[in-house]
């Protein structure tokens, strides 16, 4: 037992010197931390697979070794995701709510139209390990949610990496990607529901996500009390433990409802009050999302070993494609086009799109609860994880792009419409 525990802390003191590794490296080529973590991460399987195949892995990563760190990388995931339900109601919204909602609707609802497209070739075209033998209606729910989503957490380090952050185009795409969030999650649960048979079919689904709804909407409210925030304020470090641990408990719940437990830990974060940038409350979700950031990178790890235990095996380059060109064309063109019919310009349009663009960790839970579910393949899981990787990477040279070719295009169309002279 010792043992166990010996070799597993062994591996997690690795595992954190990588994560610190790629911290530098992300700095140094300038992309989101959160996006070489996981690129790296999952490559760490099938490059133990690679060089000494299963027997260096079962060396490296016993079962048993392999179930502590699990532990560790879903007790990350948990701590991440409640700092990231926090953060989708408690971004300031000073932005127009025609403009938001023609905005959502764009880059939520035209994503999701396109997804379930991509989800009829698979049903009809595809080869069949593309496709695998989950139900119907839990595969198209989850391909069309998978090109629809957007990462709020690498949009909002984006934003701040840009500069951009305090702008109409920051603040818009911020709303509009933590609605497209919140949508995207029930979504999910839906989907991972019906392929489990959790609460005895939809009917008994909706009504466990309407009273998980219900029920965090009345914590928060108990919570936002005069006595619950002084206890808070003097007991932070019982109340850190205390979140972590009912964290820990909602996500375990949803699982056994059949549900993802990602919901579960969003919907914690989403019951934690906001009181400005020095509350308590806000002081114990910051404790809370640092020791996400920490140990979230073994959770990419496991999860790469997990999904590629076997090896890659064949992968096939046109559904990569198909689903990556399909993704950010409904993300360009429906934030674009949605921005338009709610007033705003041809520059923010254009902002708004490639900024929803950016899936990154959502994407990664999002296809990770689909996997274990059994309703994505590895060819699939693979699939969808290269365009989620490509999308995410693009982000910030496109949105480079779009300030070029507009700012060039106000200087040769100056105000009274003729060309320069």
């Amino acid at each position: 037992m010792m043992a166990q525990v010996l070799h597993a802390v062994l591996v997690l003191a690795a595992l954190f010197a990588l994560a610190y590794a790629v911290r530098i490296v992300a700095r140094l080529v300038r992309q989101p931390v959160v996006f070489l973590e996981i690129v790296v991460g999952l490559a760490v399987g099938p490059l133990i697979l690679a060089v000494g195949g299963t027997r260096l892995r079962d060396t490296l990563l016993p079962a048993t070794v392999l179930e502590w760190v699990a532990v560790v990388g879903q007790v990350g995931l948990v701590l991440f995701l409640i700092g990231v339900g926090h953060d989708l109601h408690t971004r300031p919204a000073h932005v127009g709510r025609r403009a938001v909602g023609w905005a959502s609707a764009g880059g939520f609802l035209v994503p999701l139209a396109i997804g379930a497209g991509f989800a009829v070739w698979v049903l009809t075209a595809a080869d069949p390990g593309l496709r695998g033998s989950a139900p119907t209606p839990a595969l198209v729910l989850l391909l069309s949610v998978s090109l629809a989503v957007t990462a709020v957490p690498v949009l909002a380090r984006l934003l701040d990496e840009l500069g951009v952050a305090d702008t109409h185009a920051g603040r818009m795409s911020m709303v509009v990607a933590v609605i497209i969030d919140a949508g995207a999650w029930l979504i999910v649960a839906l989907a991972v529901g019906l392929v489990s048979g959790g609460s005895g079919g939809v009917s008994g689904l909706a009504g466990v996500l309407v009273a998980s709804v219900l029920g965090m909407a009345g914590t928060r409210r108990l919570l936002r009390t005069e006595v619950a925030g002084r206890w808070c304020a003097r007991f932070p470090r019982v109340v850190v433990l205390l979140a972590a641990a009912g964290g820990m408990v909602v996500f375990a719940t949803m699982e056994s409802w059949g549900l993802t437990g990602a919901f579960g830990a969003i919907l914690v974060g989403f019951a934690i009050p906001a009181d400005g940038p020095d509350g308590a409350w806000q002081r114990v979700v910051a404790v809370l999302a640092r020791g996400g950031r920490l140990l979230v990178p073994v959770f990419f790890v496991v999860t790469g070993i997990t999904v590629f235990a076997t090896g890659l095996g064949p992968v096939s380059w046109f559904p990569i494609v198909l689903a990556t060109v399909l993704a950010v064309c409904g993300k360009v063109c429906g934030g674009y086009v949605g921005s338009r019919l709610g007033g705003q310009s041809h520059r923010d349009g254009l902002r708004l799109g490639v900024l929803l663009n950016a899936r990154g960790m959502t994407e990664l839970v999002v296809l990770q609860a689909g996997y274990v579910a059994g309703i994505l393949t590895p060819a699939m899981f693979m699939t969808l994880l290269v365009m989620a990787l490509v999308t995410t990477a693009m982000t910030r040279p496109a949105y480079a792009l779009v300030e070029r070719m507009t700012s060039t295009r106000r200087i040769e169309q100056p105000a009274n419409g003729r060309s320069g002279e």
